[in-house]
């Protein structure tokens, strides 16, 4: 079945309109706990409100959503398959000389453009609302409605300058005062040979980083076999940016599709692991490849010639409970290759390729039998 044709077009649309409606019983669903768990939150607390409960159920939803995507995928191709079967049309199709494969055909192609689709455009505005949810609970907690510290800990950043010459950064505080403008105390600029020997420290009491630029007051230059100098201010050239610093405290959720090649490639220069930044990138390459799986696994509960004979709770029960199998499993194989046990790529494409490869061979069975 071709998937511009008219049947084809019709699965696709069945299977397109009915993981939307799934998709947003489930989105009311998490934003409904989510709220309850913000009411939680700001009980006894004079400076904050309804907006507060709002803006954190809202921003918070993305990073739900990504998790259980997969799932919601399974669950509107059921009811999609279910639907199709119970009208008779999967037999009147089949009936028609149409293969199992070829029936499948349209729906796997609009559900892996679904997720092309959710990874090219819906992933960075998830990404940017993840960032928005770690600030709002950032700001809730100091009570500072301004607020945008990263990091309670400081700052340690490692930068390659060159063939010869490393940069390490310390400073025992940051804040965020505009987007291009990141303030920091007690600031220490290492600079360093290829053998880790220190060639120059330079040390401040306070300082600006704004395009690339160190502006820094009470500094102490340090160097071997020469007189500490002291000046009141000094400017300090850098190809680090306050985008960089900030990836250093954000979850790879929180940076888009577009911008983990040049994320990985900074962590991988300077000498940082990038292992949880390429299980991201690779991961989201593989959950368009996912959720076809997905819809595979669904089509071996519910796509039968006939509901008369009964068997649709067990149908029901059978793929919710495969679906949270292959969910856990999947979380289970990530963390494996996040902490090094198996190798990234296999912890990242093997669920989808496990789940195909199980789908395919037993759809293959019933084709044959």
């Amino acid at each position: 079945m071709k998937f511009n044709s008219i049947l084809g077009r019709y699965l696709s649309k069945q299977i397109i309109w009915t993981f939307l409606m799934v998709l947003l019983t489930i989105m009311g669903i998490i934003m409904m706990f989510d709220c309850i768990e913000a009411l939680r939150r700001i009980s006894g607390r004079d400076d904050t409100g309804m907006s507060y409960v709002v803006k954190y159920a809202l921003t918070k939803l993305p990073e739900t959503i990504d998790k259980v995507l997969p799932f919601v995928m399974m669950v509107a191709a059921m009811i999609t398959f279910w639907r199709v079967s119970k009208n008779s049309e999967y037999v009147i199709i089949r009936a028609a000389g149409v293969s199992e494969w070829g029936f499948l055909k349209p729906a796997l192609i609009a559900v892996f453009l679904v997720g092309i689709f959710n990874v090219a455009l819906i992933n960075p505005i998830s990404a940017k609302m993840y960032e928005m949810h770690a600030t709002l609970k950032y700001r809730f907690i100091t009570r500072d409605p301004t607020a945008m510290l990263f990091s309670s800990k400081g700052l340690w950043i490692r930068e390659s300058e060159g063939p010869d010459k490393v940069l390490v950064i310390q400073a025992k505080s940051l804040r965020q005062e505009d987007a291009q403008t990141l303030s920091m105390r007690d600031i220490s600029i290492f600079e360093m040979d290829q053998n880790s020997k220190i060639l120059r420290r330079i040390d401040g009491l306070v300082g600006e980083l704004k395009k690339k630029n160190f502006k820094l007051r009470g500094v102490q230059i340090f160097k071997n076999g020469e007189k500490t100098e002291q000046l009141p201010s000094y400017e300090y050239q850098t190809s680090i940016t306050s985008q960089r610093i900030k990836e250093n405290f954000v979850d790879p959720d929180a940076i888009s599709f577009w911008e983990l090649p040049d994320t990985i490639q900074f962590y991988e220069s300077s000498g940082f692991s990038a292992t949880r930044h390429k299980m991201r990138y690779l991961s989201l390459w593989a959950s368009p490849f996912l959720l076809v799986a997905m819809v595979l696994v669904s089509s071996l509960f519910s796509l039968r010639p006939s509901f008369r004979q009964g068997g649709v709770m067990f149908m029901i029960v059978a793929g919710v409970v495969t679906g949270f199998i292959v969910y856990f499993s999947s979380q289970l194989i990530y963390a494996f290759g996040l902490n090094g046990y198996i190798p990234i790529w296999i912890a990242v494409w093997s669920p989808a390729a496990i789940v195909t490869l199980f789908s395919a061979t037993i759809l293959l069975h019933k084709e044959e039998g």
